[in-house]
């Protein structure tokens, strides 16, 4: 069964490293697992040994006769992940989610979490090193953008290790790692969350202006802010993003 590229399939070969992201779970017999695309099913044998029965969902439909025969406790979905509702696949709540995750349907993966992070108790992603320093950068670097704030505002983002291409087959042209997310209680919550999200990319869409210019059709006023209307977005933290968002909201324009 060799790797289709429609499916952007890059299958984990190397043993230590599918040991080493199942390790770093610490996984107990009652956990609620779901793994997304487990392929070949080199994380999902280990998971096996430590979870009784678990869910796997699993896009490629030539793989799943091959999943049910060699593990006949595991509940095989087979769907396409983005078509999935979150909701309902999450409905025990406390879910425990891994996966190898496909170059081209990683970012819409995560923003699918960030309705439900109540619902999880950690997610654990293989995922291309860009995306993963996004995941986990800090305002002032290249990497801050609109997907690292919607994240960190709803989840504890932890870089676990780097993986290289060696690890799988066929091999990636690029770095991978591994990380993980923990849902979070915001510090400040925000108001409306579509309005967030608009100002977010706003902001973003234009990162290399200022706020003043970037957000102008928000008409916002900064001088009660603690955001600068002279910083640009890729220095504006989480919290003053947050605080814009929640302006907006009490004074619509």
């Amino acid at each position: 069964m060799r790797a289709r590229k429609r499916f952007g399939q890059n299958f984990l070969i190397d043993d230590s490293v599918s040991q080493r992201i199942v390790d770093s779970l610490s996984l107990q017999p009652a956990d609620q697992v779901i793994e997304i695309g487990p392929g070949h099913g080199a994380l999902t044998a280990l998971i096996a040994e430590e979870v009784p029965a678990f869910t796997a969902v699993e896009l490629d439909r030539d793989l799943i006769p091959f999943l049910r025969a060699r593990f006949a406790e595991l509940d095989v979905i087979s769907a396409d992940v983005l078509k999935l509702d979150f909701v309902e696949l999450f409905d025990a709540g406390c879910v425990r989610l891994l996966g190898n995750l496909p170059y081209n349907i990683s970012s819409p993966v995560l923003l699918k979490l960030l309705p439900v992070a109540g619902q999880l108790r950690d997610a654990t992603f293989m995922l291309q090193r860009e995306m993963a320093q996004r995941l986990v950068a800090e305002p002032g670097s290249k990497a801050w953008g609109r997907l690292g704030v919607q994240i960190q505002y709803a989840f504890a983002v932890d870089w676990l290790f780097e993986v290289p291409p060696e690890a799988f087959d066929p091999q990636p042209k690029v770095t991978s790692a591994v990380v993980r997310l923990r849902p979070r209680v915001p510090d400040t919550e925000v108001v409306d969350y579509s309005l967030f999200n608009r100002l977010l990319t706003l902001a973003f869409n234009a990162r290399r202006k200022t706020l003043r210019n970037g957000l102008k059709s928000l008409a916002i006023d900064f001088s009660c802010l603690d955001a600068s209307e002279d910083q640009r977005p890729d220095t504006t933290t989480l919290a003053q993003f947050v605080e814009l968002a929640n302006w907006c909201h009490d004074n619509p324009a």
